[in-house]
């Protein structure tokens, strides 16, 4: 098991998925940006970092009939599943890294991440991101974004963070996305404090001629 694995399953077997300081009851926002991009409840949907949220479970209730939740820790997923009982067999979980997972091209109408980007410190690791992003997304799809905003934290479950803003995101999407929309959130933790988050809807551009993606 990897540092970062190690980490985040330490996270969810000591604390209640519901005491994190990124928990919400729903994820409005989210919710609202899917809608929005992806109106059609056949779209496939890719939750990255997914773990416990509770956006699969207003999805499916939403009549979504092809989610996939993926996190590196097996732990947290575990505890999703046992949450939605039956409901989570109609739901794909894949247990990986998403920076070395072989992800399907373009296999996903909409993109959702919440927990993943402002944990990546390095610019190497964002461009291994951006890969899998350009790879799994299909051309004309859309990324629901979220990080941590301007005046967001600079560490979070003990680990280093980035913070982004508007423009600070168009930069390391590149021109391949563009822009829909961005909001910023004052986020409530469980504990009485706040974080703000920074969400943002970007597009996918379609397919360049003779465009090859590795």
């Amino acid at each position: 098991m990897g540092d970062n694995q190690q980490h985040w399953e330490s996270v969810y077997q000591t604390k209640a998925s519901d005491a994190v300081s990124w928990y919400r009851p729903h994820l409005d926002i989210s919710l609202a940006l899917i809608e929005r991009a992806a109106p059609d409840p056949n779209t496939a949907v890719l939750d990255v970092g997914g773990g416990a949220s509770t956006l699969v479970d207003d999805l499916l209730a939403r009549g979504y009939r092809d989610l996939n939740v993926l996190d590196i820790s097996a732990e947290a997923l575990h505890v999703a599943r046992e949450r939605l009982g039956k409901a989570a067999d109609g739901v794909t979980w894949l247990t990986a890294d998403l920076l070395d997972e072989p992800l399907q091209q373009a296999r996903y109408g909409l993109w959702h991440d919440r927990a993943v980007f402002h944990f990546l410190t390095h610019a190497e690791q964002r461009a291994r991101y951006l890969r899998q992003l350009t790879r799994a997304l299909k051309p004309g799809g859309h990324a629901v974004l979220a990080t941590f905003g301007p005046q967001g934290p600079v560490k979070c479950s003990g680990l280093d963070t980035v913070r982004y803003d508007t423009e600070g995101l168009v930069r390391e999407l590149g021109d391949g996305f563009t822009l829909i929309d961005s909001t910023l959130e004052f986020h409530a933790t469980p504990f009485g404090t706040t974080q703000q988050f920074l969400y943002t809807l970007f597009q996918r551009a379609p397919h360049q001629y003779g465009e090859v993606i590795e």
